[in-house]
Parts: structure tokens; C-alpha cells; sequence
């Protein structure tokens, strides 16, 4: 069984509900039927009801939820709460009106009123502004000081990871994180594998050197955050700072980090900065031919999670799918 059977099958075992604000995205409302006839999730479209039966033409939507901001009569409790969170910071109630009419907006609301459990967005909206409403009214978890993104890898005919799994982290939100945010990163992103995947993480915190073999304020960062979060986190299989082959390698983690109970094992892989990640990401699902599942959040209250604008109905299904586990788990 794949990596997404074994998500959709955890997610039909205690059904959630997930809010879609971009209701009248022709991919969007293809998931929207394969996810409620597969019943992963109950299904919540976001738009103009006309619009979207049109867009749907023959596709089944029995059973799927559709929410018009412009025709709810719960309208006005979300504009007012919304108002009620956001006034500190100058909004009016004019001002929460014309905002909660944006579908993404209305979506967060939902999951915050518990309407929804969790919200999946950016087939047709880039990740900041699928994401800044969550920030915006979700807020963190409790206990959480950063909000960061990951990637699920999933690799073909691989030998290394669990499985041919990984997780990337960040390749999607902080974009040059300090030594403390990169050791926050590497803990959530240990609880998110663990989650998912259902396996021990062995989270690599990785640079182009390993173990001191090449020394500057890039690598002291990493070195710093591999002790902040090995004094955070103590029973944590982690360490670096290694190369990307000594994490991977178990003949190279020989030479190049002896003694190390991660490396040459690893399968969280936690790069040193934005740019890394995604370039990382990108270069692993186009040469490696991998799935990639994400930018998923951590650390958000509720789950919201992101799509890549080039995305399929199926890749909305799997992201759905990974959201509903996670809510399984708030």
C-alpha cells in the first residue's frame, strides 16, 4: 500500500470535514467528488452554487457541502468575530464585511467556528495568501513559537528514507530561519513524520559540511541549532551538521560522521534556509520523478495546507487527505 493509500485509509477511519474556498476551480470540484465517493472527508465547496454545478457538469456532487459567502446566514457571525479578532489591528467592521466575502477568509472562519476541521487551498492563490488568513485568525498552537512548512517526498524505487519517504523542511514559509527557528523546525517537522508516516524520524540538520569539515557563519548556524534542539528535544534521533550524501549514505556516513545514530539513515531532512528547501524539493519530485505533497503546515491551530498552482484533482486528494489526518490529531 503507497504512502497515500495508508493517509486515506487513517483518514476514512474518523471522518473530518475540510473547507475548499476555491469552489469553482474545475480541479478543485473534481476532488471534491472523488474525495466525498472515496469518503476520505466530507467536502465543504466555497462559491456561487450556480457556478459550481455548472463548472461540476456530470461530475457527482451528492453529498458535498456548497457555501456561498454572499448567500449564508451565518454571514454575520463570522463578520463579527472576524472583526472582534482583527480590530486590535485597525479593522473596522466595514472592513470585516467586505474581507469575510473573500472565500478564503470565509474558509478560515469556518474551521475557527468549527464548521470545518481544516482547510486546503492555492490550486488558483499563491501560498501567502492562502496561508495569511490562517495566521491572521487560526493563530499558532498551543506551545508552538514558529509556523513553518514541509513537504511529504515520496521516492520511486528508493533504498533510502523510510521507504523512499521523506520529509523536507522548510521549503515553503521561513525563509532564513536563525539557529532557534531551525531547531523549532526540526522538532515539529520529527512530530509531522512521525504522524504521517507512522515511523521513527531521523532528522539530519544538514550543510554543506559534516562534522566541522568546513567552518563559517553558515555552518556555526546549523551547529547551534543542532545543540538548541538535541537540549529541547533530548530522546530525539538528530543530528549534524552533515552533507546531504553522510545523511543518505550509510558507506559515506562512515567516513564522514562516525558514530552517528542518524547519519547515513536519515529521513527528515532539514535544510539550512528557504532557497535550499525548495530548490531541493523541486530537484528531487522532477529528477527523481517523486511525489510531493505540500507546502504542509505545522503549528498552526487548526490545519489550513497549501496546493502548488500546477496542480491535480489527485494531488488536492492527497493534500485533503494528509489535512484530515491532521485534524485527526488537534
Amino acid at each position: 500500500m503507497s504512502f497515500l493509500e495508508q493517509i486515506a485509509e487513517r483518514a476514512k477511519k474518523d471522518i473530518k470535514t475540510i473547507v475548499l474556498p476555491e469552489g469553482t476551480d474545475p480541479r478543485v470540484v473534481k476532488a471534491a467528488s472523488m474525495i466525498q465517493e472515496r469518503k476520505i472527508a466530507n467536502v465543504i465547496l466555497i462559491g456561487n452554487r450556480d457556478d459550481i454545478e455548472r463548472i461540476a457538469g456530470d461530475t457527482d456532487l451528492s453529498g458535498v457541502r456548497i457555501e456561498d459567502p454572499s448567500d449564508c446566514d451565518k454571514i454575520d457571525d463570522y463578520t463579527n468575530a472576524l472583526y472582534k479578532l482583527r480590530k486590535s489591528k485597525g479593522m473596522t467592521i466595514e472592513t470585516a464585511k467586505e474581507t469575510i466575502q473573500n472565500p478564503l477568509y470565509f474558509g478560515v472562519m469556518m474551521v475557527k467556528e468549527g464548521q470545518a476541521d481544516g482547510m486546503v487551498a492555492g490550486a488558483v492563490n499563491s501560498t501567502a495568501n492562502t496561508l495569511r488568513p490562517a495566521l491572521q485568525i487560526l493563530k499558532t498552537a498551543p506551545g508552538t513559537k514558529l509556523v513553518s512548512g514541509f513537504f511529504v517526498m515520496v521516492v520511486p524505487d528508493c533504498k533510502y528514507g523510510h521507504n523512499g519517504i521523506f520529509i523536507y523542511a522548510d521549503c515553503g514559509l521561513v525563509e532564513s530561519p536563525n539557529a532557534e527557528q531551525l531547531s523549532e523546525i526540526a522538532i515539529a517537522s520529527a512530530n509531522s513524520f512521525d504522524l504521517l508516516v507512522d515511523a521513527k524520524p531521523q532528522v539530519a540538520m544538514l550543510s554543506y559540511s559534516s562534522y566541522g569539515s568546513a567552518k563559517s557563519e553558515l555552518t556555526d548556524r546549523v551547529v547551534e541549532a543542532v545543540k538548541l534542539a538535541k537540549e529541547k528535544a533530548p530522546n530525539l534521533a538528530l543530528d549534524g551538521e552533515l552533507q546531504g550524501d553522510a545523511a543518505l549514505v550509510p558507506e559515506i556516513a562512515k567516513s564522514k560522521a562516525a558514530g552517528s545514530e542518524v547519519a547515513g539513515q536519515a529521513n527528515v531532512l532539514i535544510f539550512p534556509n528557504l532557497d535550499c528547501g525548495n530548490i531541493a524539493y523541486k530537484l528531487t519530485q522532477r529528477l527523481a520523478k517523486a511525489e510531493a505533497y505540500g507546502p504542509i503546515t505545522q503549528g498552526i491551530a487548526k490545519p489550513v495546507n497549501d496546493l502548488s498552482r500546477g496542480c491535480s484533482a489527485e494531488d488536492i486528494v492527497g493534500v485533503v487527505a494528509i489535512t484530515a489526518v491532521q485534524a485527526q490529531n488537534i
